[in-house]
C-alpha cells in the first residue's frame, strides 16, 4: 500500500478504502430507486421464469445481482455466476459443467446431456438451478441459438431452470432479431438498470465512507451533486472521482470534502481528457 493511499485513510480516520471494488455482501448498498428490480428479480426466480438486466457501463448491474444472490442464500436456489461469455458454445457449456460441479465431456452434445440431466436431478431435490450469465452481450450467436433450448425442460409442467441474461443495451437490440426471437419471449422479465439519482449519490458517498469508518458526513450536499454531475450518476465514475478528492482534501489537510475539492479533482480530469 503506497504512502499516497495510506494519507487518507489516515486523514479521515479511516479503516480501510471506502470506494474499493473489494467490499462483502454485508456492506453492499442498494439505492432505494434499485429495490424494486431485484424484487422483480426474485419474484420471478421464484416464479421459475427468466428475466433480461441491461445497462450502460457502470451503472451497478453487479450489485443488483449481488443484492439477488443474499436474497436467494437461504432459499432453495443454486445460483451459477458464468462471466466468461466469449466462449464458443461448447466452451460456454463446459463452463457451466465446471460450475455445477461436473466433470466437462468431450462435445457440446455430451455437454449438454450431463447439464439437462443435472437441471432435471436438482428438479427432484427442490434446488431450482439459476444460471446468471453476466456480459451475454458478449455472447456467441451460436450460443444464444442453443440456449433457449436448455429453457425448454419441463417438470410437472414446470420450468427446470431460470436464467438471468445481464449485458450492455445492446443485448436488448440483439434479442429483438428475429433469430433470437425464441430465446426473447422465454424472459418474463426485462429491467433497465438508470444511472444514480443525485439523492442516490449523496448517500452512496456517505455510505461507503461511513462503512470505512467515517465518523461524519464527509462529502456535502453540494460537493456530492457537483460530482453526481460530473459522473453522470455512473457508481464506477463516481468511485474514481470520489477518490481522488479523498486524496485532493487529505493533501490539503483538510477534513471535509468541499466543492472547490472536487472542482480541482474535475478540472483536472477534465483537461487529461482534453
Amino acid at each position: 500500500m503506497s504512502t499516497h493511499h495510506m494519507t487518507h485513510i489516515a486523514n479521515f480516520r479511516l479503516k480501510e478504502e471506502p470506494f474499493s471494488k473489494e467490499i462483502g455482501d454485508a456492506q453492499l448498498w442498494l439505492p432505494p430507486t434499485r429495490a424494486p428490480l431485484v424484487d422483480d428479480l426474485e419474484a420471478a426466480v421464484r416464479a421459475r421464469s427468466s428475466s433480461l438486466v441491461v445497462g450502460e457501463p457502470g451503472v451497478g448491474k453487479t450489485c443488483v445481482l449481488r443484492a439477488l444472490r443474499r436474497r436467494l442464500e437461504h432459499a432453495d436456489f443454486q445460483l451459477t455466476y458464468c462471466h466468461n461469455t466469449t466462449l464458443g458454445r461448447r466452451d460456454f457449456y463446459r463452463q457451466l459443467c465446471v460450475a455445477l460441479g461436473l466433470n466437462p465431456k468431450a462435445t457440446a452434445a455430451s455437454l449438454f446431456h450431463a447439464i439437462s440431466s443435472h437441471v432435471q436431478n436438482l428438479a427432484t431435490q427442490r434446488a431450482h438451478p439459476v444460471f446468471v450469465i453476466d456480459e451475454a452481450h458478449l455472447l456467441h450467436q451460436d450460443t444464444l441459438d442453443h440456449l433457449h433450448i436448455l429453457l425448454n425442460y419441463e417438470w410437472d409442467r414446470r420450468a427446470l431452470l431460470s436464467v438471468i441474461l445481464v449485458g450492455l443495451p445492446e443485448l436488448a437490440e440483439r434479442l429483438g432479431l428475429n433469430r433470437n426471437r425464441a430465446l426473447e419471449s422465454r424472459l418474463a422479465i426485462r429491467r433497465r438498470v438508470a444511472p444514480l439519482s443525485p439523492e442516490d449519490s449523496f448517500t452512496y458517498l456517505n455510505f461507503r465512507t461511513a462503512a470505512a469508518g467515517a465518523d461524519r458526513d464527509l462529502f456535502p450536499r453540494d460537493a456530492a451533486t457537483y460530482l453526481h454531475e460530473h459522473s453522470q450518476g455512473v457508481i464506477r465514475s463516481l468511485d474514481r472521482l470520489a477518490t481522488a478528492a479523498l486524496v485532493e482534501a487529505a493533501a490539503r489537510n483538510r477534513d471535509r470534502i468541499e466543492r472547490d475539492i472536487v472542482n480541482i479533482v474535475i478540472s483536472r480530469e477534465t483537461s487529461y481528457r482534453n
